[in-house]
């Protein structure tokens, strides 16, 4: 089973410049005990957001770096052979950061969702440029792209 994990706002903002923007203590608890035993697969970027592998876990880390190693670690070069090497009779866990998500969804058998309630505070950040695309035979959906500065 593929799960993803996350902790999103109502807005459905994950994080920025690969940090949370809150601190949840008994959010963190909860990844523990779920993920705790399993395989998780991430991005290069949020495992590099770690002062160190997460105990009792096996890491599988995706990047497009070549050379890319971390000892104790798995490092594969796309969601599909992270997916590959984890154990198919067992709960793997997808825990971002947000392209792998994205990559991921159409695997996903199962997600976990902590539903902060906040939003960005648009008091603070102006929305300087926004693009709307509608779905079409490249895209399932419609998306938005969106530029925020700080005020």
């Amino acid at each position: 089973m593929i799960t993803l994990i996350a902790a999103a706002a109502e807005n459905n903002a994950l994080g920025k410049d690969n940090q949370l923007v809150w601190h949840l203590p008994n959010d963190f608890k909860r990844f523990k005990q779920i993920t705790s035993g399993h395989y998780i697969i991430m991005g290069r970027k949020t495992f590099e957001s770690f002062p160190k592998p997460l105990p009792n876990r096996t890491h599988i880390i995706i990047t497009r770096q070549k050379n890319y190693k971390v000892e104790g670690c798995h490092v594969v070069n796309s969601i599909e052979k992270a997916i590959e090497i984890s154990p198919k009779d067992e709960e793997v866990f997808i825990i971002g950061g947000a392209e792998i998500y994205n990559q991921s969804i159409d695997f996903a058998d199962k997600i976990e969702l902590t539903k902060v309630h906040a939003e960005i505070n648009l008091n603070e950040w102006e929305l300087i440029f926004e693009e709307f695309h509608t779905k079409d035979e490249k895209h399932n959906f419609d998306f938005t792209f969106q530029t925020f500065v700080k005020k």
